[in-house]
């Protein structure tokens, strides 16, 4: 992905509820053609949808990222499921006991795929 399309993926997924198309380009300081190459290269790699959107008579697009599913391994270590996800303590991230084991696991896990594959 280039600076601009970064950027541009950046600012749409920091408005959960949408961009208009007309706002982008302005806040990414290019043209309106070039955002447009912009917007079509993020709908190509399947990451924004564009909804018609109508203001005051105008016909513009609003840009909202799509959520990508989640890989489950990345929630599981040795089996174990990230303990945050059901957690019902209130604790610290830095503090949580819990979330310490699993992290150490998971490296356990990784040190012990990456000696068994030498």
């Amino acid at each position: 992905m280039t600076e601009i399309e970064d950027e541009a993926i950046r600012l749409i997924q920091s408005t959960p509820e949408g961009i208009l198309q007309s706002e982008l380009w302005k806040l990414l300081n290019i043209d309106s053609r070039k955002c447009s190459r912009v917007v079509k290269k993020l709908i190509d790699t399947d990451m924004v949808d564009r909804l018609e959107y109508k203001s005051d008579g105008i016909k513009t697009y609003l840009l909202k990222a799509k959520k990508r599913a989640i890989d489950p391994g990345l929630l599981m270590a040795s089996g174990e499921l990230l303990p945050c996800i059901c957690c019902e303590e209130e604790c610290s991230i830095q503090d949580c006991p819990y979330l310490m084991d699993w992290m150490y696991q998971l490296a356990i896990d990784e040190f012990s795929e990456e000696n068994s594959e030498s």
